[in-house]
């Protein structure tokens, strides 16, 4: 089995004929549907989009999360320290 082969799974005419064939009835299914190839890369790119907002948001909700609790810890914290600090 030839370099070529192994990486396609099978012969290149075998599956230039077969993606040929999925091709064609995808396109079918997309079709009935009214779906076009536009409709799906904006539809990636909006998946990818929201995404990286719900990321970044997520970042945003941590530090506020963060700033909450650090306004009680820390202070916890060095009282703690200080009265620690005495004996």
């Amino acid at each position: 089995m030839s370099a070529i082969n192994r990486f396609l799974g099978d012969s290149p005419l075998r599956v230039v004929i077969k993606l040929i064939v999925v091709s064609f009835l995808v396109g079918i299914v997309m079709a009935t549907f009214g779906w076009s190839a536009w409709d799906v890369i904006y539809r990636i790119e909006d998946f990818f989009v929201g995404i990286w907002n719900l990321g970044f948001d997520a970042v945003y909700r941590f530090w506020g999360y963060f700033l909450l609790g650090a306004a009680v810890v820390i202070p916890g914290f060095l009282i703690l320290r200080l009265l620690s600090y005495r004996r």
